[in-house]
Protein backbone atom coordinates (compact mmCIF):
# COMPACT_ATOMS: atom_id res chain seq x y z
CA UNK A 1 0.00 0.00 0.00
CA UNK A 2 1.10 3.45 -0.67
CA UNK A 3 1.98 5.84 1.51
CA UNK A 4 -1.21 8.74 2.13
CA UNK A 5 0.85 12.32 1.42
CA UNK A 6 -1.53 14.52 4.28
CA UNK A 7 -2.61 17.32 2.80
CA UNK A 8 -4.52 20.70 4.28
CA UNK A 9 -7.00 23.05 2.71
CA UNK A 10 -5.55 25.90 4.24
CA UNK A 11 -7.28 28.86 6.48
CA UNK A 12 -11.04 29.18 6.01
CA UNK A 13 -10.86 32.37 4.04
CA UNK A 14 -14.20 33.88 2.93
CA UNK A 15 -13.08 37.00 1.18
CA UNK A 16 -11.67 35.02 -1.99
CA UNK A 17 -13.62 31.78 -1.60
CA UNK A 18 -17.25 33.20 -0.14
CA UNK A 19 -19.86 31.27 1.65
CA UNK A 20 -20.95 27.66 1.52
CA UNK A 21 -23.53 27.12 -0.86
CA UNK A 22 -24.52 23.63 -2.08
CA UNK A 23 -23.91 23.09 -5.73
CA UNK A 24 -26.77 23.17 -8.17
CA UNK A 25 -26.63 19.42 -8.95
CA UNK A 26 -30.29 17.80 -9.86
CA UNK A 27 -31.43 15.09 -8.25
CA UNK A 28 -31.57 14.23 -4.28
CA UNK A 29 -29.56 15.88 -2.14
CA UNK A 30 -27.71 13.28 -0.28
CA UNK A 31 -27.25 11.19 -4.14
CA UNK A 32 -24.77 8.87 -2.51
CA UNK A 33 -27.42 5.85 -1.16
CA UNK A 34 -24.75 2.75 -1.24
CA UNK A 35 -26.39 0.03 1.61
CA UNK A 36 -23.86 -1.93 3.62
CA UNK A 37 -24.74 -5.77 2.95
CA UNK A 38 -24.76 -9.15 5.49
CA UNK A 39 -22.63 -10.39 2.50
CA UNK A 40 -23.41 -10.04 -1.50
CA UNK A 41 -23.71 -6.91 -3.03
CA UNK A 42 -21.16 -4.27 -3.73
CA UNK A 43 -20.43 -3.31 -0.01
CA UNK A 44 -20.09 -6.24 1.86
CA UNK A 45 -19.60 -5.60 5.78
CA UNK A 46 -15.45 -6.27 6.03
CA UNK A 47 -14.16 -5.23 8.95
CA UNK A 48 -11.40 -2.20 7.58
CA UNK A 49 -12.75 -1.63 4.59
CA UNK A 50 -14.77 1.65 5.18
CA UNK A 51 -14.29 4.97 7.04
CA UNK A 52 -16.58 7.12 8.31
CA UNK A 53 -15.65 11.14 7.49
CA UNK A 54 -17.86 13.01 10.14
CA UNK A 55 -17.82 16.71 11.54
CA UNK A 56 -17.96 18.18 15.30
CA UNK A 57 -20.21 20.64 14.49
CA UNK A 58 -23.10 18.61 12.29
CA UNK A 59 -25.86 17.08 14.54
CA UNK A 60 -26.00 14.04 11.37
CA UNK A 61 -22.38 13.24 11.37
CA UNK A 62 -22.73 12.89 15.65
CA UNK A 63 -25.57 10.63 15.39
CA UNK A 64 -23.33 8.40 12.95
CA UNK A 65 -20.11 9.06 15.53
CA UNK A 66 -22.49 7.78 18.36
CA UNK A 67 -23.73 4.74 16.46
CA UNK A 68 -20.10 3.54 16.06
CA UNK A 69 -19.14 4.13 19.82
CA UNK A 70 -22.34 2.41 21.35
CA UNK A 71 -21.92 -0.64 18.83
CA UNK A 72 -18.27 -0.56 19.59
CA UNK A 73 -16.66 -0.60 15.64
CA UNK A 74 -14.12 1.50 16.93
CA UNK A 75 -11.60 -1.19 15.12
CA UNK A 76 -14.20 -2.11 12.62
CA UNK A 77 -14.88 1.42 10.76
CA UNK A 78 -12.22 3.85 11.31
CA UNK A 79 -12.92 7.55 11.67
CA UNK A 80 -11.85 11.14 10.94
CA UNK A 81 -12.56 14.73 10.88
CA UNK A 82 -13.24 17.27 8.98
CA UNK A 83 -12.59 21.10 10.16
CA UNK A 84 -15.25 23.02 11.86
CA UNK A 85 -15.83 26.01 9.57
CA UNK A 86 -16.48 25.99 5.81
CA UNK A 87 -15.66 28.58 3.14
CA UNK A 88 -16.94 27.98 -0.23
CA UNK A 89 -15.02 24.81 -0.73
CA UNK A 90 -16.94 23.41 1.63
CA UNK A 91 -15.84 20.88 4.12
CA UNK A 92 -11.79 20.54 4.25
CA UNK A 93 -9.19 19.04 6.29
CA UNK A 94 -7.11 21.43 8.95
CA UNK A 95 -4.48 21.11 11.55
CA UNK A 96 -7.47 22.22 13.87
CA UNK A 97 -9.15 17.75 12.99
CA UNK A 98 -6.41 17.22 11.39
CA UNK A 99 -5.97 15.49 8.05
CA UNK A 100 -7.66 13.06 6.10
CA UNK A 101 -6.02 9.90 6.91
CA UNK A 102 -7.33 7.58 3.97
CA UNK A 103 -6.80 9.87 1.36
CA UNK A 104 -5.30 12.76 1.62
CA UNK A 105 -7.68 14.75 0.28
CA UNK A 106 -7.31 18.98 1.31
CA UNK A 107 -11.11 18.92 1.26
CA UNK A 108 -13.94 16.55 1.20
CA UNK A 109 -15.26 17.78 -2.59
CA UNK A 110 -12.42 15.60 -3.98
CA UNK A 111 -13.84 12.24 -2.08
CA UNK A 112 -17.30 13.27 -3.88
CA UNK A 113 -15.46 13.88 -7.29
CA UNK A 114 -13.33 10.60 -7.03
CA UNK A 115 -17.16 9.05 -7.10
CA UNK A 116 -18.49 11.24 -9.63
CA UNK A 117 -16.76 13.41 -11.80
CA UNK A 118 -17.83 16.97 -11.79
CA UNK A 119 -20.00 16.47 -8.90
CA UNK A 120 -22.07 19.57 -8.54
CA UNK A 121 -24.00 19.07 -5.56
CA UNK A 122 -24.03 19.19 -2.03
CA UNK A 123 -21.07 18.18 -0.29
CA UNK A 124 -22.22 16.62 3.11
CA UNK A 125 -21.05 14.73 6.27
CA UNK A 126 -21.56 12.42 7.59
CA UNK A 127 -19.92 10.15 4.54
CA UNK A 128 -18.84 6.62 4.24
CA UNK A 129 -16.33 5.98 2.38
CA UNK A 130 -14.67 2.77 1.13
CA UNK A 131 -11.21 2.05 0.87
CA UNK A 132 -11.68 -1.20 -2.12
CA UNK A 133 -13.01 0.46 -4.50
CA UNK A 134 -11.85 4.16 -4.15
CA UNK A 135 -15.25 5.82 -3.70
CA UNK A 136 -18.12 6.62 -1.40
CA UNK A 137 -20.91 4.40 -0.34
CA UNK A 138 -23.36 6.87 0.86
CA UNK A 139 -23.85 10.35 2.12
CA UNK A 140 -27.32 9.58 3.28
CA UNK A 141 -27.23 10.63 6.58
CA UNK A 142 -30.33 7.74 7.96
CA UNK A 143 -29.20 4.94 6.05
CA UNK A 144 -25.72 5.19 7.22
CA UNK A 145 -26.42 5.10 10.88
CA UNK A 146 -28.95 1.65 10.60
CA UNK A 147 -26.20 0.43 8.63
CA UNK A 148 -23.52 0.82 11.25
CA UNK A 149 -26.02 -0.39 13.81
CA UNK A 150 -27.16 -3.34 11.90
CA UNK A 151 -24.57 -4.81 9.53
CA UNK A 152 -21.28 -5.02 11.43
CA UNK A 153 -21.83 -6.83 14.33
CA UNK A 154 -20.46 -5.36 17.44
CA UNK A 155 -21.49 -5.12 20.79
CA UNK A 156 -24.70 -7.44 21.08
CA UNK A 157 -26.24 -5.84 23.70
CA UNK A 158 -26.43 -2.36 21.79
CA UNK A 159 -29.47 -3.56 20.06
CA UNK A 160 -30.43 0.08 18.20
CA UNK A 161 -32.52 -0.98 15.63
CA UNK A 162 -35.15 -4.25 16.95
CA UNK A 163 -36.40 -6.20 14.71
CA UNK A 164 -40.05 -6.25 16.27
CA UNK A 165 -39.49 -2.24 16.83
CA UNK A 166 -38.72 -1.01 13.74
CA UNK A 167 -41.84 -0.25 12.11
CA UNK A 168 -41.97 1.97 15.68
CA UNK A 169 -38.83 3.11 15.35
CA UNK A 170 -39.64 4.71 12.11
CA UNK A 171 -42.53 6.60 12.59
CA UNK A 172 -41.00 8.07 15.98
CA UNK A 173 -38.14 8.93 13.34
CA UNK A 174 -39.95 10.82 10.72
CA UNK A 175 -41.80 12.54 13.48
CA UNK A 176 -38.40 13.12 15.15
CA UNK A 177 -36.95 14.57 11.74
CA UNK A 178 -39.77 16.76 11.11
CA UNK A 179 -40.28 18.33 14.54
CA UNK A 180 -37.29 18.58 16.18
CA UNK A 181 -34.21 17.83 14.00
CA UNK A 182 -35.18 20.34 10.79
CA UNK A 183 -37.72 22.24 13.17
CA UNK A 184 -35.85 25.06 14.08
CA UNK A 185 -34.74 26.09 10.45
CA UNK A 186 -39.00 26.35 9.91
CA UNK A 187 -39.11 28.14 12.70
CA UNK A 188 -36.45 30.61 11.73
CA UNK A 189 -37.63 30.99 8.19
CA UNK A 190 -40.99 31.70 9.05
CA UNK A 191 -42.20 34.75 6.69
CA UNK A 192 -45.11 35.54 8.64
CA UNK A 193 -46.11 36.21 12.19
CA UNK A 194 -49.05 33.15 11.95
CA UNK A 195 -46.57 31.11 10.43
CA UNK A 196 -44.13 31.78 13.15
CA UNK A 197 -46.45 30.80 15.80
CA UNK A 198 -47.55 28.08 14.12
CA UNK A 199 -44.11 26.42 13.59
CA UNK A 200 -42.91 27.05 17.30
CA UNK A 201 -46.24 25.74 18.50
CA UNK A 202 -45.82 22.53 16.97
CA UNK A 203 -42.30 22.06 18.29
CA UNK A 204 -43.39 22.87 21.56
CA UNK A 205 -45.79 20.38 21.84
CA UNK A 206 -43.88 17.82 20.05
CA UNK A 207 -41.43 18.66 23.35
CA UNK A 208 -43.94 18.72 25.69
CA UNK A 209 -45.29 14.99 23.95
CA UNK A 210 -41.72 13.50 24.41
CA UNK A 211 -41.37 14.66 28.24
CA UNK A 212 -44.91 12.95 28.79
CA UNK A 213 -43.53 9.53 27.06
CA UNK A 214 -40.82 9.83 29.53
CA UNK A 215 -42.41 9.96 32.72
CA UNK A 216 -42.45 6.10 32.73
CA UNK A 217 -39.80 4.68 30.47
CA UNK A 218 -36.11 5.32 30.82
CA UNK A 219 -35.72 5.62 27.17
CA UNK A 220 -37.74 6.49 24.17
CA UNK A 221 -38.69 2.61 23.58
CA UNK A 222 -38.15 1.32 27.31
CA UNK A 223 -35.03 0.01 29.12
CA UNK A 224 -32.83 0.33 25.92
CA UNK A 225 -31.30 2.42 23.88
CA UNK A 226 -32.60 2.65 20.28
CA UNK A 227 -31.67 4.83 17.07
CA UNK A 228 -34.75 6.97 17.98
CA UNK A 229 -32.29 7.93 20.85
CA UNK A 230 -29.92 8.92 18.51
CA UNK A 231 -31.49 10.72 16.07
CA UNK A 232 -33.18 12.92 19.16
CA UNK A 233 -30.54 13.37 21.41
CA UNK A 234 -28.07 16.13 18.97
CA UNK A 235 -31.12 18.25 18.71
CA UNK A 236 -31.50 18.20 21.96
CA UNK A 237 -28.41 19.27 23.25
CA UNK A 238 -28.14 22.25 20.94
CA UNK A 239 -31.71 23.31 21.81
CA UNK A 240 -30.58 25.83 24.49
CA UNK A 241 -27.40 27.34 23.09
CA UNK A 242 -27.85 27.67 19.57
CA UNK A 243 -31.55 26.26 17.86
CA UNK A 244 -33.74 27.75 20.35
CA UNK A 245 -31.97 31.57 20.48
CA UNK A 246 -31.70 31.15 16.82
CA UNK A 247 -34.89 30.52 15.66
CA UNK A 248 -36.86 31.80 18.44
CA UNK A 249 -38.63 28.90 19.13
CA UNK A 250 -39.95 28.56 23.14
CA UNK A 251 -39.57 30.98 26.03
CA UNK A 252 -39.07 27.49 28.05
CA UNK A 253 -35.53 25.76 27.79
CA UNK A 254 -34.65 22.25 27.34
CA UNK A 255 -33.99 22.65 31.18
CA UNK A 256 -37.99 23.45 32.07
CA UNK A 257 -38.96 20.18 30.83
CA UNK A 258 -37.99 17.58 33.57
CA UNK A 259 -38.06 14.36 31.87
CA UNK A 260 -36.55 15.04 28.76
CA UNK A 261 -34.01 17.05 30.12
CA UNK A 262 -33.00 14.46 32.45
CA UNK A 263 -33.10 11.96 30.25
CA UNK A 264 -31.01 13.91 27.86
CA UNK A 265 -28.28 14.54 30.48
CA UNK A 266 -28.24 10.54 31.07
CA UNK A 267 -27.75 10.05 27.27
CA UNK A 268 -24.88 12.43 27.51
CA UNK A 269 -23.45 10.23 30.65
CA UNK A 270 -22.87 7.82 28.97
CA UNK A 271 -19.71 7.30 26.89
CA UNK A 272 -20.35 7.12 23.60
CA UNK A 273 -22.52 10.42 23.90
CA UNK A 274 -20.05 12.28 25.84
CA UNK A 275 -17.08 10.93 23.96
CA UNK A 276 -18.25 12.17 20.59
CA UNK A 277 -19.96 16.03 22.01
CA UNK A 278 -17.29 19.11 21.57
CA UNK A 279 -19.39 21.89 23.32
CA UNK A 280 -16.96 24.52 22.08
CA UNK A 281 -18.63 24.34 18.72
CA UNK A 282 -21.79 24.33 19.72
CA UNK A 283 -21.98 28.54 19.58
CA UNK A 284 -24.93 30.51 20.49
CA UNK A 285 -26.07 32.85 17.54
CA UNK A 286 -24.67 36.34 17.22
CA UNK A 287 -27.29 38.59 18.02
CA UNK A 288 -29.61 40.26 15.34
CA UNK A 289 -32.91 42.72 14.25
CA UNK A 290 -35.52 40.29 14.32
CA UNK A 291 -39.07 40.86 13.72
CA UNK A 292 -40.98 42.63 16.77
CA UNK A 293 -43.54 39.44 16.88
CA UNK A 294 -40.77 36.74 17.38
CA UNK A 295 -39.67 36.38 20.84
CA UNK A 296 -36.09 37.08 21.75
CA UNK A 297 -34.48 33.94 23.29
CA UNK A 298 -31.08 33.73 25.05
CA UNK A 299 -28.51 30.75 25.35
CA UNK A 300 -28.23 28.56 28.15
CA UNK A 301 -25.32 26.70 29.10
CA UNK A 302 -26.48 24.01 31.28
CA UNK A 303 -25.06 21.52 33.73
CA UNK A 304 -25.25 18.71 31.41
CA UNK A 305 -23.30 16.44 34.08
CA UNK A 306 -25.90 16.80 36.96
CA UNK A 307 -26.95 13.39 38.24
CA UNK A 308 -29.89 12.48 36.36
CA UNK A 309 -31.71 9.33 38.43
CA UNK A 310 -33.25 8.15 35.58
CA UNK A 311 -31.64 4.52 35.93
CA UNK A 312 -34.73 3.32 37.96
CA UNK A 313 -37.22 4.02 35.54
Amino acid sequence: MSEITLNYAGPVDLDTHGRYRPGGRPGPRYPFQGRITDGAGDFPAEPGRYHLYVAAVCPYAQRAAIVRSLKGLQDVVSLSYVDDERDGRGWAFRERRGADPVNGFATLREAYEATEPGFDGHVSVPVLWDRTTGRIVSNDFPDITIDLATRFGGDPEADLYPEELRPEIDALNARIYEYANTAAGRVASAATEAEYHEARQAVISFLEELDSRLADRRFLFGSGITEADVRLWPTLLRFDVSDNPAAGISERPLTSFPNLWAYARDLYQHPAFRENTDFAVLTAPATAETEPWRIPVRPLHADWDESHRRAAV
